[in-house]
């Protein structure tokens, strides 16, 4: 028998203490009562014998309990099996998880997280079961449970190095919490498939600060699996990173002549002096232009404005020069270059009548990001010249109009453009119903009391999106005086975006063909209502135009991994940067960074916008593995017995057969067993002194 901590024998000479309390002859109990001693001498009591064993049974029982605790905290096992003999330990489950996310593609660390692969699979024994994952924003299995079992033994490693050789880093994020709970079930759905044994996660990851671990918040680890890190570094362990400073919602909405980047700076970086500055596909090592130096100190960020050139044909990405990782160093953009649209308005307003919509109108869209507007102010009974409706963004219509003006509307709207009703008089509603070809709409000037105010307001809708935060979404301060009482029913699929406090519809979306018509209830100008001259008019105006131009079907900024929706219209088709158009029959997930582009056939429409890296994937700071155990999760450090010393195997040999059979539970176990006899021995000795000794009689 061997011991793994034999310094816990030293607790045997504890064995000294029952003997020495047997030694110890105790003073008796009894009195006898007696005359005056007064005038007797004191004389001590003279011992006639020695002392002397006594209940050896007892003192038996009690140095054979303190042996077995010293036995078991020596941690006794027995060497049954050879050195390193694969067969000696039970097989085990494992999964390999290998990161291959951005932050992979650093210099050295894709190749040593494949050389960490053939050493993990160089230590599995015949009988393991290995199983192959590769994750970034989420886990694939590479090699199954299944496809390892259905392998030749001898063909099983060459497997997984096959399928990992044909795996790369991607532009993802890091999102590791998914990845483990992927591992972790997949470790639990072969439980009842094979016999129990050792189950393990082993990570393959350079482990950086920007993984994202919120999916293992609310997950509760399952027992009995272990994760074990085997973390790589790149060969530079220092990085700068750019990002793409996007507009804040409540920021002043005028035409970008600058383009805001973030530098941020690891905080171990050797440098601390970079240039950014725009480029083009085809200036792969220089500048457009002249860059900007930027000064930022490691472990800190900088912002910096880089203004738009005049000549901003094929600019396409903004650079990062000075820093010794450039997976993370470039950012595209599409430079903000305003589009002329045109804007019809059916009414018969004077230009500069402040009590008149049209006033309001033009100085809304005068400030339009990303357009040049231009209002055509045209009479109702003005003739429209052909194909003038069609090449318009948005017609606004205020009055009745003539039959063939009507049919120009309604054949615009069929092919895609927005027409938006705002009638001041309930008369003019009957212009709404020839548009969309139906019969005639009534309405009537609806009876308010006081005023009335949006109550129910539909912010999914691309037109109330930019409300939809809670800082910009009250509406309850803008007050209608009046408005025009419609019946949604009479509008075949009406949809009501806004309704008033009362219930009346506010604002309704009618689909026509492929475009729509919008109706206003009541009109913002001041005798209608306040909404002309709220902070909400503008931002709602220039939301209009952008949705009637096409130019909100993507977004100005998105990142790898984001799905982008399938616009509204028909014949959708993107083009990302290295392949051919792809039709959009649903959302497409964004899987390469780049400049994309998004068409749509009706209504016709072009749209590019830039895809960019996630910004979490330049934090590649080493992520402190107690962030694991603080989640939880059972980590423990890797080992590789042929990289130990002779001792340090036999050592581990011997925790790993001292583990496998736990003497130490039994050696417990007896202990409290002859303590336990103990016990009752003792008890049944006591009462028998009870008994056997005679009482003395009193005088």
């Amino acid at each position: 028998m061997n011991f793994l901590t034999p310094l816990f024998l030293i607790g045997g000479l504890a064995l000294a203490g029952p003997l020495i309390f047997h030694l110890i002859r105790r003073t008796t109990r009894e009195r006898t009562v007696f005359s005056s001693l007064m005038f007797l001498l004191p004389t001590p009591p003279r011992l006639s014998k020695r002392s002397k064993l006594e209940h050896l049974l007892l003192l038996a029982l009690r140095c054979l309990a303190l042996a077995l605790l010293a036995l078991g905290f020596a941690r006794p096992f027995l060497k049954n099996n050879p050195p390193l003999d694969p067969t000696a330990a039970p097989p085990k489950r494992t999964v390999i998880l290998v990161d291959t996310s951005a932050s992979m593609r650093r210099a050295g660390a894709w190749d040593a997280a494949r050389e960490r692969v053939d050493a993990v699979l160089r230590r599995a024994a015949p009988t393991d079961e290995v199983a192959l994952y590769a994750f970034d924003r989420a886990a694939t299995a590479l090699v199954s449970f299944e496809e390892w079992g259905r392998a030749a033994p001898g063909g099983r490693a060459a497997l997984v190095t096959g399928r990992l050789a044909s795996a790369a880093p991607s532009w993802h994020g890091t999102h590791l919490g998914t990845a483990l709970i992927a591992a972790a079930e997949a470790l639990a759905e072969s439980d009842g498939k094979r016999a129990p044994g050792p189950r393990q996660i082993i990570l393959v990851s350079d482990l950086q600060a920007g993984s994202r671990l919120d999916a293992l918040q609310a997950y509760e680890w399952p027992k009995g699996v272990a994760l074990t890190v085997e973390a790589i570094t790149a060969r530079r362990s220092t990085n700068a990173g750019l990002q793409l400073v996007a507009e804040a919602l409540d920021a002043p909405r005028t035409a970008e002549t600058v383009v805001r980047v973030r530098v941020t700076n690891s905080a171990d970086a050797q440098r601390e002096q970079f240039q950014v500055g725009w480029a083009r596909a085809e200036t792969k090592d220089g500048f457009v232009g002249k860059p900007l130096d930027a000064y930022v100190p490691p472990g800190q960020s900088r912002i910096v404005a880089l203004p738009v050139p005049k000549d901003a044909a094929g600019l396409d990405r903004i650079v990062l020069r000075g820093d010794d990782e450039d997976f993370d160093n470039t950012v595209y953009v599409v430079p903000p270059v305003p589009q002329k649209a045109t804007v019809l308005w059916f009414g018969a307003d004077a230009p500069e009548d402040a009590r008149q919509p049209l006033f309001f109108v033009r100085r809304a869209l005068a400030s339009v990001p990303r357009f040049v507007v231009r209002v055509d102010a045209l009479a109702p009974a003005a003739p429209l010249a052909p194909g003038a409706a069609r090449e318009a963004a948005v017609v606004f219509v205020a009055e009745a109009l003539p039959e063939t003006t009507v049919a120009e509307l309604r054949a615009a709207a069929l092919a895609g453009k927005t027409i938006v009703f705002a009638p001041k008089t309930a008369a003019a509603v009957a212009t709404l119903g020839a548009v969309l070809g139906g019969a005639a709409v009534g309405a009537t000037e609806a009876k308010v009391a006081n005023y009335a105010m949006f109550a129910d307001i539909d912010f999914q809708h691309p037109l109330f999106a930019p409300f939809a935060d809670p800082k910009f979404s009250d509406f309850t301060k803008i007050r209608f005086w009046k408005y025009r009482k419609l019946d949604a029913a009479q509008l075949p699929g009406a949809r009501a975006l806004a309704k008033f406090d009362n219930g009346d519809p506010a604002l309704l979306e009618v689909p026509l063909g492929a475009g729509r018509v919008l109706v206003f209830a009541g009109g913002w100008q001041p005798e209608d209502s306040q909404l002309a001259v709220s902070s909400k008019f503008v931002p709602l105006m220039q939301s209009l135009l952008e949705i009637a131009a096409g130019a909100a079907l993507a977004p100005a900024q998105a990142f790898v991994g984001d799905e982008l929706p399938k616009p509204a219209g028909e014949g959708a088709t993107l083009r990302g940067p290295l392949g051919a158009p792809v039709a959009m029959t649903a959302a497409v997930a964004l899987a390469q960074p780049g400049i994309h582009e998004l068409t749509v056939a009706v209504p016709a429409s072009t749209t590019r916008f830039a895809v960019n890296l996630d910004p979490n994937e330049s934090r590649t700071a080493p992520l402190g593995v107690d962030e694991l155990e603080r989640l939880g999760l059972p980590v423990m450090a890797p080992v590789d017995p042929k990289a130990l010393p002779a001792a340090a195997v036999e050592l581990l040999q011997a925790a790993d057969a001292e583990n496998r059979q736990k003497l130490w539970r039994w050696l417990l176990v007896a202990a409290l067993g002859v303590l336990l006899i103990e016990s009752i021995f003792a008890g049944w000795t006591a009462r028998r002194q009870i008994v056997t000794t005679p009482e003395t009689p009193s005088p």
